[in-house]
């Protein structure tokens, strides 16, 4: 964050981007008194600029060091900062000097890119359903699949949460007996929506792995590793985020 916080930005946002916890979390904090600004108990609905004081109980509150990461996400695990379940989740081996969370979510049994982060002004921006981020999987359905039914999830299919949006979708050289390996890109994020789209054309999906996400791909990564982005990488979500950079 070039500048913490920004002018007029709400106290318990300013919080949450310092790392502090979560929003609501804050708002919390707020109302029993315990954040104050330039000496002064705040109160809820309380803005803050980058020449405040903020202290929570005391102690200075500075902005935790953004952290933008890639991770090849194996199966079997959850794409959540706890699991009530215990299970591993994509956290686990990613460093902890910064309060993570991943940006959207992959089912248990998908793999590929996915983006973790601390800025949650970013991962609210590139999970934003009006941006159009480019999601890109290679995907194993059962059975040949023809090229007129290619055409039709290109066209968009109807679901029970309504038609789906044109999608990139092509039929990849990788052989599989019984299956095809198709490529497809959207620019939705409805749950399990490249699942559902493959089952209303009759070929049910039994391997998913997400190769790219908002341009960020996963070249020379292997699964279970993870990599920090390049200023140019975060820049281009960014780009993202606010909708000046278009798929």
């Amino acid at each position: 964050m070039a500048e913490w916080p920004a002018p007029g930005t709400r106290l318990q946002r300013a919080l949450a981007q310092a790392g502090v916890a979560s929003r609501r979390a804050c708002e919390a904090l707020i109302t029993d008194g315990r954040v104050t600004v330039n000496g002064v108990v705040a109160a809820l609905g309380a803005t803050a600029g980058p020449h405040d004081v903020i202290r929570l109980d005391g102690r200075v509150v500075t902005p935790e060091p953004v952290r933008v990461i890639l991770l090849n996400k194996p199966a079997g695990r959850v794409s959540t900062a706890h699991d009530p379940q215990g299970r591993p989740t994509v956290l686990d081996d990613l460093p902890d000097d910064v309060r993570l969370y991943p940006v959207g979510r992959l089912d248990l049994d998908t793999t590929g890119a996915l983006l973790v982060t601390n800025d949650g002004d970013l991962a609210n921006g590139l999970m934003h359903p009006r941006l159009a981020v480019p999601k890109t999987y290679e995907v194993r359905v059962e059975g040949r699949v023809s090229a007129e039914t290619v055409r039709e999830l290109r066209r968009g299919v109807e679901l029970e949460d309504g038609p789906t949006l044109p999608a990139r979708v092509d039929v990849m050289e990788r052989r599989h007996p019984g299956g095809t390996w198709l490529r497809i890109e959207i620019t939705e994020g409805r749950n399990r929506q490249v699942k559902r789209m493959c089952a209303h054309v009759g070929h049910p999906v039994t391997r998913l792995h997400r190769a790219r996400y908002a341009g960020v791909g996963l070249q020379g990564l292997r699964t279970g590793r993870w990599r920090f982005l390049t200023g140019e990488e975060v820049a281009r979500l960014r780009g993202f985020a606010d909708g000046t950079v278009r798929a």
